[in-house]
């Protein structure tokens, strides 16, 4: 009994556990700045951001969707993810701080040294933060690619596990050094032989050092918070483009955007790489100018996304330069046994379609949209687009196109979105119903109509509640690839509420679908309705 007890783990006094506690948050503030400033300079990913990138794909669709609207929304969900996700490193800095308190008061010999760590507390100390370093490592190892400056995923997951390693190291050494500095004096001047009265010890002095350090660090944080909260996502994430006055080719300030990021990219032209590789003869790697330099075609694309609902405006249309993803699989050469390919975006992002369809000639990697390079909000310096399958997959900032001989899971794909992802047909009424409608007098109703990469060969018009339909005008008809626009010519002939509906004919003949669903998982269906006031 007498021998078990020279072995027991001995508590610290509470005096060692605050510096501890203290220690580690100076130690995790270093890491934020590390982190912070890395993200900033080179482009690597916060561990807050994996974290979000990990955790969501795992969150079913449903839930994920109740989230959303419990919160108010994807940026305020957003929000929410990061600040809880450094809450969390920052209490974990805290607790690991307790717990090197915990083993330099029990390491043999710390009374001899004044409860400063020794040796023995400092090789366990950085053998624990290896064991994090790994631990992460394996967890996140799918979002490990993530480079914010448009790197390979290759070169990205090298440069992420050295950001980490980094800012774990830096996290375990300022907190052994703070907590070194922070022991009370009692415990200092344990041994009066240890103590040389020409050099006192001033504790307040350490302490005050101690203290500023962590100020500073929580200073840089804080600035560098502030130079990447300029750079948030919040004031475009889920721009539309609807109202009465859209123009066929809808401006680049003006297409609509949806992301998953709380802040985009910002992908470096001279450091951003496209590889080709997977199950191909050859890996193939381009720089922009090499991409720029192969044959390439203008195709006007309408774009739209799976969260649109019938009456949104979460779609647009652009004329896209770029290069088709066939020839750029047929000089990797495509292997016997291909099935996807999966793409990978500077963000971290993944999505996949069929081998079939990044073949289709109308599939492009894009670098140009409207005859300008492309917005960093939307892929600069190149983007996938694939005309008829929803905005989820004209992946952006793309970085590496993956040929697999398996059925992958992308980003949205792991929460169960799908597995259709075609575009059905759809209309929409665009008209200002607000403005004054008389009986007798004419009203011009107006929208637009979509097919997917099918095209749009009629639209139709009811005013009475889908009982009778008349034909409209198609006044831009667009190509098989976009939107087309459409109007009628109404004169009321009676007074009250008016129903009103849309509904189109494909280029292949097939006539939207009455069928009502929400957006989730496959996107919405069904005709848009409105109700309009006639007054006599």
């Amino acid at each position: 009994m007498g021998r078990m007890s020279r072995f027991a783990i001995q508590r610290p006094p509470l005096p060692h556990l605050l510096a501890g506690a203290g220690a580690g948050l100076v130690g995790i503030l270093v890491m934020f700045v590390i982190q912070l400033a890395l993200r900033t300079i080179a482009g690597t990913p916060t561990v807050a951001e994996l974290m979000g990138d990990r955790i969501a794909p795992l969150i079913p669709y449903g839930p994920f969707l109740f989230l959303l609207g419990f919160f108010g929304g994807y940026n305020q969900f957003k929000q929410l993810g990061i600040a809880a996700a450094f809450a969390g490193q920052a209490l974990a800095g805290v607790l690991g701080g307790v717990v090197l308190a915990s083993v330099a008061h029990n390491e043999p010999g710390a009374a001899e040294r004044g409860g400063r760590p020794g040796p023995r507390t400092i090789r366990i100390v950085a053998g624990m933060a290896a064991a994090v370093w790994l631990l992460m490592t394996l967890l996140l190892l799918p979002n490990l690619g993530t480079s914010y400056i448009g790197l390979p995923p290759g070169t990205a997951t090298f440069a992420t596990m050295l950001s980490l390693a980094v800012g774990l190291a830096a996290y375990a050494a300022t907190s052994v050094l703070a907590y070194g500095w922070l022991l009370p004096a009692p415990a200092r001047a344990t041994v009066a032989s240890d103590v040389d009265a020409s050099v006192p010890i001033n504790l307040g002095r350490r302490r005050l050092l101690v203290g500023g350090a962590g100020i500073v660090a929580a200073v840089a944080a804080g600035g560098l918070l502030r130079q990447l909260a300029d750079k948030t996502t919040f004031s475009y994430d889920g721009t539309q483009y609807s109202g009465p006055n859209l123009d066929p080719i809808t401006p680049n300030d003006r297409f609509y955007s949806v992301t998953k990021n709380v802040v985009d990219p910002r992908v470096r032209a001279d450091a951003w790489r496209l590889d080709v590789t997977g199950h191909v003869d050859r890996s193939m790697t381009y720089d922009l100018p090499q991409v720029e330099a192969l044959a390439s075609v203008d195709q006007e694309t309408t774009l739209m996304c799976i969260s649109n609902p019938i009456a949104w405006g979460l779609m647009s249309n652009a004329v896209w330069t770029g290069v088709p993803m066939a020839a750029l699989l047929d000089a990797a050469g495509v292997q016997d046994g291909a099935e996807e390919v999966l793409l990978h975006g500077a963000d971290g992002y993944t999505d996949t379609f069929s081998i079939a369809k990044a073949m289709d000639p109308t599939t492009l990697v894009a670098y140009r949209m409207n005859g300008e390079p492309l917005p960093q909000r939307h892929g600069f310096p190149a983007r996938v687009i694939v005309p008829g399958m929803y905005g989820e997959k004209n992946v952006k900032w793309v970085t590496s196109i993956e040929v697999v001989d398996r059925d992958a899971k992308g980003f949205y794909e792991s929460q169960g979105w799908g597995p259709d992802f075609e575009i059905p047909n759809r209309s929409r009424i665009d008209a200002d119903l607000s403005q004054a409608i008389r009986v007798g007098t004419p009203f011009l109703l107006h929208g637009i109509a979509f097919g997917g990469n099918r095209g749009v060969s009629g639209v139709e018009v009811s005013t009475d509640g889908t009982r009778t339909w008349q034909p409209a005008r198609i006044t831009y008809a667009g190509t098989d690839l976009t939107w087309s626009f459409w109007e009628y010519d109404w004169t009321p002939a009676s007074g009250g509420r008016a129903q009103i509906a849309v509904r189109m004919t494909d280029g292949q003949g097939d006539l939207q679908t009455a069928d009502e669903r929400g957006t989730a998982p496959q996107g919405a269906t069904g005709y848009h309705r409105v109700t309009a006031m006639v007054s006599a």
